[in-house]
């Protein structure tokens, strides 16, 4: 049987590791690529939810959590909190897939819009109730509008550059298995 390189689930796992390292890369150097005064959008976290939106099978769940507790490690936040927020979100999701192939993509993203908020909010919200030194309210809400609007831009970029996209209905894999 001929089957395409990128079928495989481990090849799109190496994918979003070398993916998540670049974006890591990127956030460590000391380089300030957003105008000033302006957080960046957490392009990772709208990788992360696009995918398991889209392809669940294709982001594991210990594989998002050790990718997140690595990002707390490096850049010097609570080690795990963010990693167990963003798992709960993406599980949240995972459990809503089959739902979410069937609505549109205005739908999608008010959606994944509600999850980033409580994500974001419940972050804010265990970071006040351990009394650790959290940033600006101002400039957290202005990176969760911009991860927000970024969120398209993600989808579209794994829809077209990286083929990430919502199996149709009634597609199987290859042990028959429904997606």
């Amino acid at each position: 049987m001929a089957e395409p390189v990128w079928t495989s689930p481990w090849r799109y796992w190496a994918l979003f590791v070398a993916l998540a390292g670049a974006s890591l890369f990127l956030r460590l150097l000391p380089l300030d690529l957003m105008p000033a005064g302006l957080p960046g959008p957490d392009l990772l976290l709208c990788l992360v939810l696009a995918w398991v939106l889209r392809r669940p099978d294709y982001m594991p769940a210990l594989l998002v959590a050790a990718v997140f507790v690595l990002e707390d490690l490096l850049l010097m936040r609570p080690p795990g909190l963010w990693a167990a927020i963003v798992l709960m979100g993406t599980e949240f999701l995972r459990h809503r897939q089959a739902l979410m192939r069937e609505l549109g993509f205005p739908a999608e993203w008010g959606m994944v819009s509600l999850v980033m908020m409580a994500m974001f909010l419940a972050e804010r919200l265990l970071l006040n109730l351990a009394m650790l030194p959290r940033p600006v309210l101002g400039l957290s809400l202005l990176q969760m509008l911009l991860t927000v609007m970024a969120y398209p831009l993600v989808v579209a970029a794994c829809h077209a550059a990286l083929r990430v996209r919502k199996p149709a209905t009634g597609e199987v894999d290859a042990l028959g298995r429904p997606l």
